[in-house]
């Protein structure tokens, strides 16, 4: 019997360009009331003007795949390096789990794409008890962190230098 192996990441094609389209691509919820912006930068602190992000995430109860819910969202980013979610705020999965969005990050000179969170500023007692956040060093958590703006939650993501966003290997 042979050993299946996984099928590893492709950097580099096959391009299938009609499947990267995603339907209301960054509308995760056409009435949603969390407005998730946020610009990506290189490790010289430019913007990157091609960096594809995708979040996934549960509906306000804490429940994935719940009816007429999906949770999944893919922005481009703009010419200028911004993106743009329109959603709900998660509720938290499991108890001791911070309410955050699971963000995954495809940008040029990467080998493998980027898994990261975002938890929301307003959860102070949640994120202090959550496993995974509390397990950055806490000098790093702030990367983790999304800024509350007047409609919604600004995060930056860094790919290296200076306060560059905290990664995950998943």
């Amino acid at each position: 019997m042979s050993v299946q192996r996984l099928t590893p990441s492709q950097t580099l094609g096959p391009f299938y360009g009609f499947a990267l389209p995603y339907e209301d691509d960054s509308i995760i919820v056409r009435d949603g009331d969390l407005h998730v912006t946020g610009s990506v930068y290189d490790g010289a602190g430019q913007l990157v003007p091609d960096a594809l992000i995708e979040i996934l995430q549960p509906d306000g109860r804490g429940r994935f795949h719940a009816e007429g819910f999906h949770g999944f969202g893919r922005c481009s980013t703009r010419p200028e390096g911004h993106f743009a979610f329109t959603t709900v705020k998660p509720g938290p999965v499991a108890e001791g789990e911070a309410p955050h969005l699971a963000v995954i990050v495809h940008a040029r000179g990467l080998l493998l794409h980027l898994h990261t969170r975002m938890y929301f500023a307003d959860e102070t007692e949640a994120n202090a008890t959550d496993l995974v956040l509390n397990a950055v060093p806490e000098q790093r958590r702030h990367t983790l962190i999304g800024e509350a703006t007047e409609d919604g939650v600004r995060f930056d993501i860094r790919l290296q230098g200076e306060n560059e966003t905290v990664f995950f290997d998943v």
